[in-house]
């Protein structure tokens, strides 16, 4: 049984019969993000690579530049266990002296969603798009006949998704078509956030050579957390948003939708796919 899920008994009902059975539900429990000593965010989120979650949504909020600003970064044990066998339910970071933090950039409702970290944000203007890093204006040249063989390498990966049903996953590719990282979690901006927090703390992950792959729709969020880690690509196996694909093309990012067999569509950036 994966990690981040949990058994449950659940009464199955067809058109003449019923009967129960034995099923794994993904786990979604909230964890607090504590910066400098004062609580920041609490998200809803499925356990597991909470350090790569913190790490990430800092640096995609713009709250960091580089993962080196981070003094220090621990989980906090739970108080009490809960039985799900999580043994974390916050997260604390203390930034270098030096990193200004500006509260009206940062500021949020207290509370985000697993679905949907933007519903969170307090005001519009608070999910304006600056990335610290330079997109690149030119290549990485990804074939088509590599990117059409993506979903079936991210679906092999996830053994949360086997289990449940009920997950999403980020991962990211090389241009040879290696997998180079992938994260589940119940909701995609977290996956999204978890990935970049790998490739951030991991050092020699190449984010400006990539193509970063989302197992649902694209929406304007995930568009915005790659172009805070200027990665040049993103596809999704699903449709893309009417906002996602104006921030893809302010940006020149590759937005790629609709990832299915051998097809899809090319909503920006077109002169990165061979």
């Amino acid at each position: 049984m994966p990690a981040d899920t949990i058994p449950a008994q659940v009464q199955t009902v067809e058109r003449n019969s019923s009967s129960v059975r034995s099923d794994l539900l993904a786990i979604e429990e909230p964890l607090q993000l504590c910066l400098n000593g004062s609580p920041l965010s609490i998200t809803m989120r499925s356990p597991g690579a909470d350090l790569d979650l913190a790490t990430g949504f800092l640096f995609t909020e713009g709250i960091i530049d580089d993962v080196d600003q981070i003094l220090s970064i621990r989980a906090e044990p739970k108080e009490e266990e809960n039985g799900s066998g999580n043994t974390s339910d916050k997260v604390t970071i203390r930034l270098n002296p030096e990193v200004a933090i500006d509260p009206a950039r940062i500021r949020r409702n207290f509370y985000t969603s697993s679905s949907c970290g933007v519903c969170g944000k307090v005001a519009i203007g608070a999910i304006e798009v600056r990335p610290p890093r330079r997109m690149r204006k030119s290549g990485p040249q990804f074939r088509a006949d590599l990117i059409y063989r993506m979903p079936d390498l991210l679906r092999r990966a996830q053994p949360a998704f086997d289990s449940t049903g009920g997950i999403h996953a980020a991962a990211l590719f090389s241009s040879e078509g290696t997998l180079i990282g992938l994260r589940e979690d119940v909701g995609r901006h977290n996956a999204v956030d978890k990935l970049i927090g790998f490739a951030l703390r991991d050092g020699t992950v190449a984010l400006e050579d990539s193509l970063i792959l989302v197992s649902g729709r694209a929406g304007f969020e995930l568009v915005q957390k790659s172009a805070m880690a200027a990665i040049p690509i993103l596809a999704a196996v699903g449709a893309p948003s009417s906002l996602a694909v104006e921030v893809a093309q302010r940006f020149g990012m590759t937005l790629i939708g609709f990832l299915r067999g051998e097809r899809f569509n090319i909503y920006s950036g077109h002169s990165r796919i061979e």
